[in-house]
């Protein structure tokens, strides 16, 4: 039998696991509720919500950009550890006023906070498209990692289209069926799984390759010493750069829409307690980044299409001596994925139905509003699968893809909270025109303004346009009456 035959049965008995957990953790739980679907009915432990969290977060891109970026960028990759080990922090401010605005009102999406708050059903539609025109580029990120994972551990024997559909087809199943609460059990399996494996694999190709990691960054330094270095002559990326990088992904950190929600599912002191300890998460990047450093001077560029193959080439060559150790391991990768997979996709579908949908037609019924999600889940699904299957950008592009247009809902957020005299018409000009600042660098522009990231530009741009028409437009009664009830509750 041969080893990839092996890894593909290990990999197979890791997603009917991952299936099992995910469509009978919704046992016993209403299937009609869509209070259960979107938000777990509130009910969401410390365990459930650490795990929730740290899979959520740490996907496709942490196990296969990260050693990517960390072999093809060098110091660039610390970008990653920085805004992950602090990203969540903002959450321990406003995650405990969402909660209780959320749990007053029956919020379950962004879009419902938002929109309630500024009085106006044209920034609740607003919120859901950007979240969901975000949430796309993200899932996409996912299943391309999905595909890599198959691909390259069954030696080109599975197709990418194939690895995608088996991997993301059962992820669209259970969130289908159980929501958020096949979600986040699936997730704790993943999380737990990915967690050990990242640790044996981060050490073990160390250890092979270099003989220990003093070892491994003197053989580095010796190449070339400003590959480790930010913003030297030789070095793969400016301070700003850098800097702005790390500057947007933590302002979209918890601007994530399904990240948001997920204050709707607990307590205050739950999610206090959760941002405390999540920095305790964070720590496997550390192997995840060492393994990308293992690479360098072992692995050629060029027996690789692109730096998020690195993880699967490694372990297709250097860590062959048993199939079902080769099998586990790839399922570890496979569990960072589908860990992202299961919330985006969910909080896709519920951004969908409510903000945009409900918005809309606002005398649909909660029954329908629920069989619209359900449905989301596979439209928006496909048309992930097909833009990771014929698409060609890469995982850390798709990633700070995504965080640009996703952090122009900050000003929004925290306006509501802490700045009563902020209103409607100045938010929305401010976030469309953060989104269209953002869209052109990303997308259109050679270069961007002091070599910063299109996101952050945007995000300079929403703000001044915030504060501008915040004076020149007053607030209609109906919202300084919500403004004061928020600062109240």
């Amino acid at each position: 039998m041969e080893k990839w035959h092996i890894a593909l049965l290990a990999i197979s008995i890791y997603l009917i696991l991952a299936f099992l957990i995910g469509v009978l953790a919704g046992r016993g739980k209403s299937f009609f509720s869509l209070s259960e679907y979107a938000v777990g009915d509130r009910s969401f432990n410390l365990f459930v919500m650490w795990f929730l969290m740290g899979g959520t977060i740490f996907s496709a891109f942490a196990f296969l950009g990260g050693p990517g970026w960390a072999f093809s960028k060098g110091a660039a990759s610390y970008y990653i550890l920085v805004y992950c080990t602090l990203g969540l922090m903002p959450w321990y401010i406003i995650g405990p006023k969402v909660a209780r605005i959320g749990k007053k009102n029956n919020y379950i999406t962004m879009g419902d906070f938002l929109g309630d708050r500024y009085q106006s059903k044209v920034l609740k539609v607003i919120v859901g498209i950007i979240a969901i025109l975000a949430f796309i580029p993200y899932l996409t990120l996912q299943i391309k990692g999905m595909a890599y994972i198959f691909n390259v551990l069954t030696y080109d024997n599975i197709p990418y289209w194939l690895g995608a559909l088996l991997s993301f087809g059962i992820v669209v199943i259970y969130v289908a069926t159980s929501g958020v609460r096949g979600a986040a059990w699936s997730d704790v399996f993943q999380a737990i799984l990915m967690l050990i494996i990242a640790w044996v694999l981060g050490i073990y190709f160390v250890e092979k390759l270099h003989g220990g990691v003093g070892s491994m960054f003197k053989s580095i330094a010796m190449e070339n010493k400003d590959f480790l270095l930010i913003g030297e002559e030789g070095s793969t990326i400016s301070k700003t750069r850098y800097t702005s990088n790390i500057v947007i992904s933590m302002i979209g950190f918890v601007m994530w829409p399904h990240l948001f929600t997920k204050s709707y599912t607990t307590t205050e002191r739950r999610i206090k307690t959760t941002v405390a300890v999540y920095p305790i998460f964070a720590l496997f990047l550390l192997p995840v980044l060492f393994i990308g450093f293992s690479a360098i001077g072992i692995v050629e560029k060029e027996a690789i299409e692109n730096s998020g193959q690195i993880l699967p080439y490694l372990i297709t060559n250097y860590l062959t001596e048993s199939g079902v150790l080769y099998g586990i391991v790839g399922a570890g990768a496979l569990a960072a994925a589908m860990s992202s997979s299961d919330a985006i996709t969910h909080g896709a579908s519920v951004s969908f139905g409510r903000d945009i949908c409900k918005a809309v037609y606002s005398d649909l019924s909660e029954n329908t509003e629920l069989w619209i999600m359900r449905f989301a889940v596979f439209l928006i699904g496909t048309i992930a699968y097909f833009l990771a299957i014929f698409g060609g950008e890469g995982l850390i592009q798709l990633l700070l893809g995504a965080y640009g247009p996703i952090a122009q809902l900050a000003p929004a957020v925290y306006c509501s909270i802490f700045f009563r005299k902020v209103n409607a018409i100045s938010i929305i000009v401010g976030m469309i025109f953060g989104v269209v600042v953002n869209t052109y660098y990303q997308y259109f522009s050679i270069s961007t303004l002091y070599d910063m990231h299109p996101g952050l530009i945007g995000f300079f741009v929403n703000i001044f346009i915030v504060i501008l028409l915040s004076f020149i437009f007053s607030q209609s009664e109906n919202e300084k009456q919500k403004s004061e009830e928020f600062s109240n509750i």
